[in-house]
This record gives C-alpha cells, sequence and structure tokens, in this order.
C-alpha cells in the first residue's frame, strides 16, 4: 500500500499540474462580459455583490487582485484565482475516483498487486481528466465566477467523506465529519450549491454503518439528507439572521436599549446554548449528540 500511496499522491498532483496548465493557457486576460465584472470591482473595494453575496469569496479575490501590478491586471490575477480553484477541483476528483476504485478491487489484508494499482490509478487519471475538458466546468474555470471556488469546496467535502469512510473503524474518524462540517459552513460564504452534497455524504454514512442496507434505510438516509440540508439551508442560513434582527426590534422598539442590543444577546443566547450542550453530550456520553452540536459550531 505503501507504493499505490505514493503513486496516488503523484498523479493527484500531475492531474493538478496538467489542468492548471491548461486554464492558465486558456484562461480570460480581463474581465469578461457578464457577472465576472462585478465579482471584480466588488473584490477591488470588498464591497457586496448581488444576492445572496458571497463574502468569503470577495474576500479571496481581494488578496489575489492584491498581486496586480497595475490596474490592468487585477482582472488576470482574480481569473486566476478560478484557474487554481478548478486545478486543485481536478485533483479532489482523482482522488475520489481512486478512493472508490480501491473499495472494488482491494481485499482485506491483502497487498495491491502492479495490474491493481494501474487499473485504479488509471481510472482516476482519466475520469479526472474527462472533466477538466467538460465543457461547463473549463468555462467557469477561466474566469472570476464563484463556481469555480464553489466545485472545490464540494471536492473537498465529498473526498473527505470518503476518508472517513476509509477510516470508519478508528476512534479518530469522526473529525473527518467535524472537517466536512467546516468547509460547507466556509462554501456558504461562496455558493449555496455545495449544500447539495449533504444528501450523498448520508448515505455514504449510512452504507458504512449498516452491515445490511434496505430498501427503507436507504430512503430514510435520503429524507435525512434532505432534511440536514434543509435545517441548513433555512435554519442556519436565512432564519438565525432573521431572528436576530427580531430580537433587535424587540430590544430596540419596546425595551428603549441601544441599536445592536437584541443581536448582541440573540448571538450570546446562540453560543451559550451550544457551549452548555456540548458540555451535556460530553457528560451524558451522547456522541452522536456532541458530533451535531460540534459540526453545526463549526458550520456557524
Amino acid at each position: 500500500m505503501k507504493i499505490y500511496t505514493k503513486l496516488n499522491n503523484v498523479f493527484g498532483w500531475l492531474c493538478f499540474a496538467i489542468a492548471l496548465t491548461v486554464y492558465v493557457l486558456t484562461m480570460q486576460p480581463t474581465v469578461s462580459f457578464w457577472d465576472c465584472g462585478e465579482f471584480i470591482a466588488s473584490a477591488i473595494g470588498v464591497q457586496v455583490g448581488h444576492q445572496p453575496g458571497a463574502p468569503l469569496y470577495i474576500i479571496l479575490a481581494k488578496v489575489f487582485s492584491l498581486l496586480a501590478a497595475k490596474p490592468e491586471q487585477i482582472a488576470f490575477w482574480v481569473n486566476l484565482s478560478s484557474a487554481l480553484a478548478s486545478a486543485a477541483t481536478i485533483m479532489f476528483l482523482f482522488w475520489t475516483i481512486t478512493a472508490l476504485a480501491l473499495k472494488l478491487v482491494k481485499l482485506k489484508d491483502k497487498e495491491l498487486d502492479k495490474p491493481q494499482i494501474a487499473s485504479i490509478l488509471s481510472a482516476g487519471f482519466i475520469g479526472a481528466l474527462a472533466f477538466t475538458f467538460s465543457d461547463t466546468f473549463w468555462f467557469s474555470a477561466v474566469e472570476a465566477e464563484v463556481y469555480a471556488l464553489s466545485a472545490l469546496c464540494t471536492a473537498i467535502v465529498f473526498w473527505a467523506i470518503l476518508k472517513w469512510d476509509a477510516q470508519a473503524d478508528d476512534s479518530s474518524a469522526n473529525r473527518w465529519l467535524v472537517f466536512i462540517a467546516y468547509i460547507m459552513g466556509l462554501s456558504i460564504g461562496i455558493h449555496l450549491l455545495n449544500l447539495l452534497a449533504i444528501p450523498a455524504i448520508v448515505l455514504v454514512y449510512y452504507f458504512r454503518k449498516t452491515a445490511k442496507p434496505t430498501t427503507s434505510g436507504i430512503i430514510k438516509s435520503i429524507l435525512i439528507g434532505g432534511a440536514i440540508l434543509g435545517f441548513i439551508q433555512y435554519g442556519v442560513v436565512q432564519y438565525l439572521v432573521l431572528f436576530a434582527a427580531k430580537f433587535d426590534l424587540l430590544f430596540v422598539n419596546s425595551f428603549g436599549l441601544v441599536f445592536g442590543s437584541g443581536a448582541l444577546f440573540f448571538t450570546l443566547l446562540i453560543i451559550s446554548s451550544l457551549v452548555w450542550g456540548i458540555f451535556y453530550s460530553i457528560k451524558s456520553r451522547k456522541v452522536n449528540l456532541n458530533l451535531a452540536l460540534v459540526c453545526l459550531v463549526f458550520i456557524l
């Protein structure tokens, strides 16, 4: 497995290098005539883009814009951020394909032979490069848009659930689930598309934890995945902000307190509730509750 692991890493980075070379050579030299201009202009001044907003993307684009020696180069450098993110997506896609292929060919307690290694790496290499040159992905990889960075977040979280799958029997395996929650939380500041990976992640969890999967179990897992997606989409992204605003209106208009006092109280209420819940889960040895609350903290 040591030889396979080394080759897997090398070929993953090779896919990154090939994709990055292609995207840089075909990259837009300046502003593309649609939303890209808005994103670049917003990044320069760290301003708010169109709804629902993409604050993390704007911050990262601002960092790349600082690399420009003169204003005419700003668009080029922000476009380059998409090329780098897309190339990294291809790399994680390669490792995702090889992880799935490994589950198909590897027998427990047996080393991989050379034909098996070649088959796994070939599958990953062909699949990753096929996606590299796909029309839609290539299109978003060469200009300043949120989709490249959003695709990278999606690639990372699905790669991470496969890392958890490979280590699920270890006591420290759940750190990958916390990592997924953190990337999910970050991705909300880029694009909400990443949330669509949640049902697939729940299915991987179900199949790994269930000895004999059933049709009803699969349906329940899909519904649970949809419920988690809905909770984050509405409960976390929208209603937490709405409730903070409602608390502020109550504190200012009804109690006569200063502006922002209600939002601050609501924030402290959420933090104290999560802290109490985590301590309770540890004291009561409720592992799943603890994991859920810690993941929620990292999303927030």
